[in-house]
C-alpha cells in the first residue's frame, strides 16, 4: 500500500509516447532474444534495487531481454497509464498494479490468467502469505503475482509515553485502551496529538477502518459480493469510535494531505504519540531519531486482525513467446533468493515465508528495528475484496469517514449513505 510520489504530468507526457512505442509487437524479438517490457514504476532505492535484479536476470537468461523502466509514471499512477495503453493496443508485458485496482485491470482479456502457473508442482503458491493470495485472485482465478505485502500496526513514541506516565502499547491492547492513551497524550498547548488519521477521503483513509470491522466479526461485503455489509452494528461501532476520538476527544490529527505526509511528519517531529502505519514508515522514523516501539493493532474482544495492502505484478498477453518469457522472469523475480534482495534493498516485507530463511534476513530485521512485528502479523492479515466496484465502494466510505473525522456528520447516518452508494456501485455495469 506504499504510495510513492508521482512524476509530474509533463514528464509523463514526454515519456509516454516513447514508452508506448517501445512495447509494440514489433519488438517481440531483439537480437534473437525474446523481449519483455517491464513497467515497474519504482524510483530511488527501489529503482536501483530492481535495476540490479533485472541486470542479473538478463545476464543469466541469454534468450530473454527484460527492458525495465518506470512506464512513464510512478506506481500510484500506473493503473491509469496501463488502462490507456490497453485501449491504445500497445501495452507492456508486466506492470506494477495496486491490489485495490487489480479487479478493474483484470477485466481486460489481455491480462494473463496465472492460476495454472501458480498451482503447478514446485511453484510454491502456498509459500506466499494468505493476504497476497487473496489480493491476487479475482473470481477464483489468479490474475496477478505478488509484488509487495505490508500490514498495519502501531508505531509509538516512547518519550511521549514516558512523559505522560502511560505504559507502552502491547498486543493485548483494546481500542478503548488506544483511545484513552491518545486522549492523555494530546496536548493542545504544545501541539501534540495522540494519533492521526488520513482525512483526504482516499483509500489511505478507508483501509484503516476495515480491521476494526473484521475484529468484531463484521465484513465489507456480503459473501457473494453482491452488496455491502459494513452498515452493521460492527461498522457503526468502528466509525463511532473514529468520530469520538477525532471530533469529541480532539486527540486525532486529521491529515487532509492526500499523501498523509503531514501526519507522518508530526510523528517524526516528536509531536504525535501513536501512528497507525506499516513498515514503510520506519526508515523515516529511524532517520528522525525518534525512540520508537512497534506493536500490532489494538483489538475488539481479543481479536487483533490487521489488513494487508498487497500489490501485484500484472502480466499481459503480447503473444505466446513473450507471455512465456514474462512468466519465467516474474517467477524468478519472486523466488526467495531474489525476494530477499528486494526486501533488503527497499525495506519491504518479504513476500514469501521461505524468504525468512534466506541469508541476510536476520541482518535485515536487526537493521530495521520493529519490522519483525509486521512480519509476524502477516499470517493472519486480510486483504480487501478483489472486486471491480471496490474503488467506488471505498470512495463512498471515504466520504463517511471524512465527515465523521471532522464532526460534520453522524456516523450511523454517514455509514448508511455510504452503504447505499456502495450497493449502487456493486449493481452497476
Amino acid at each position: 500500500m506504499r504510495r510513492p510520489k508521482t512524476l509530474g504530468l509533463l514528464v509523463a507526457v514526454l515519456l509516454g509516447a516513447s514508452v508506448l512505442a517501445a512495447c509494440g509487437s514489433g519488438d517481440t524479438v531483439s537480437g534473437g532474444k525474446v523481449k519483455v517490457v517491464f513497467w515497474h514504476g519504482q524510483n530511488d532505492a527501489a529503482k536501483k534495487t530492481i535495476d540490479g535484479l533485472i541486470a542479473d536476470f538478463n545476464r543469466t537468461h541469454p534468450n530473454i531481454e527484460v527492458d525495465g523502466n518506470l512506464g512513464g509514471v510512478l506506481a500510484d499512477q500506473m493503473t491509469t497509464k496501463v488502462t490507456a495503453a490497453l485501449a491504445a493496443g500497445s501495452y507492456p508485458d508486466v506492470a506494477y498494479i495496486f491490489g485495490s485496482d487489480l479487479a478493474n485491470i483484470a477485466r481486460s482479456p489481455k491480462v494473463l490468467d496465472l492460476t495454472d502457473t501458480v498451482h503447478a508442482n514446485g511453484f510454491g503458491w502456498d509459500d506466499f502469505w494468505p493476504a497476497e493470495q487473496q489480493a491476487a485472485s479475482v473470481d477464483g482465478r489468479v490474475r496477478g503475482m505478488p509484488a509487495l505485502v505490508d500490514d498495519l500496526g502501531i508505531v509509538y513514541n516512547k518519550k511521549l509515553f514516558d512523559a505522560a506516565g502511560i505504559g507502552y502499547p502491547n498486543d493485548s491492547w483494546s481500542w478503548d485502551d488506544f483511545r484513552t492513551a491518545a486522549r492523555k497524550l494530546t496536548d493542545a498547548g504544545s501541539g501534540t496529538f495522540g494519533t492521526g488519521w488520513p482525512g483526504a477521503g482516499a483509500e489511505d483513509t478507508v483501509w484503516r477502518l476495515w480491521p476494526m470491522l473484521w475484529q468484531q466479526g463484521g465484513d465489507i461485503l456480503n459473501p457473494d459480493h453482491s452488496a455491502t455489509a459494513f452498515d452493521s452494528p460492527q461498522g457503526r461501532t468502528a466509525l463511532s469510535l473514529v468520530h469520538d476520538m477525532a471530533a469529541v476527544d480532539k486527540s486525532v490529527f486529521v491529515d487532509s494531505d492526500p499523501s498523509s505526509q503531514r501526519m507522518n511528519q508530526l510523528f517524526n517531529d516528536g509531536k504525535m504519540g501513536m501512528l497507525v502505519a506499516g513498515p514503510w514508515a520506519l526508515p523515516d522514523i529511524v532517520d528522525a531519531k525518534i525512540d520508537y516501539g512497534v506493536t500490532g493493532l489494538p483489538g475488539f474482544g481479543g481479536n487483533h486482525t490487521t489488513i494487508s495492502g498487497a500489490d501485484d505484478w500484472v502480466l499481459f498477453d503480447n503473444g505466446s513467446a513473450r507471455s512465456k518469457a514474462t512468466i519465467e522472469f516474474i517467477t524468478w523475480l519472486t523466488d526467495p533468493a531474489q525476494d530477499i534482495r528486494w526486501t533488503q534493498g527497499v525495506d519491504n516485507l518479504p513476500i514469501r515465508r521461505a524468504s525468512l530463511k534466506e541469508p541476510g534476513y536476520q541482518d535485515f530485521v536487526k537493521r530495521v528495528a520493529g519490522i519483525q512485528v509486521f512480519v509476524d502479523n502477516l499470517p493472519g492479515a486480510r486483504a480487501r475484496p478483489a472486486v471491480a466496484a471496490y474503488p467506488k465502494v471505498s470512495a463512498a466510505v471515504g466520504q463517511a469517514l471524512v465527515g465523521s473525522l471532522l464532526g460534520q456528520t453522524d456516523p450511523a447516518t454517514a455509514l448508511h449513505k455510504a452503504a447505499q452508494d456502495g450497493d449502487t456501485a456493486l449493481k452497476g455495469p
